[in-house]
């Protein structure tokens, strides 16, 4: 259900630049799932990543106590696709258990949030 809903995501990323269109979707704790898109802009800092846009719209959703059970990112090219180090970061902080779903360079690959960032900052 996770990787449909990242299937059908991606669709919608808005990504004239680069043409590298991504999506993510978030299961969390409560057993629900929001997707995201990632969003260029052509002052490039001002870009989002699917999986910041996804994970925020959980929060939105759900509020300051959503919890990220699993997280899963895909490309339109089906290119490997890790995230970025400040989805990482983002990812830990709502979901330090967090398994994360990605294309590595042979297939599909599963890791937790603290394999991928494993000194990730805390307050």
């Amino acid at each position: 259900m996770l990787l449909k809903a990242v299937q059908e995501a991606r669709k919608h990323a808005y990504a004239p630049y680069s043409n590298f269109r991504v999506g993510a979707a978030v299961l969390t704790e409560k057993g629900n799932i929001y997707s995201g898109v990632n969003v260029e802009n052509a002052s490039y800092g001002l870009t989002i990543c699917a999986e910041r846009a996804a994970i925020f719209a959980a929060v939105a959703a759900e509020g300051n106590d959503m919890k990220i059970r699993a997280l899963a990112v895909f490309n339109q090219s089906e290119a490997p696709c890790a995230p970025c180090g400040a989805c990482r970061q983002v990812i830990l902080e709502f979901g330090p258990q967090a398994r994360v779903f990605y294309k590595g360079p042979d297939g599909l690959k599963e890791a937790g949030i603290t394999e991928l960032l494993p000194e990730g900052f805390r307050l």
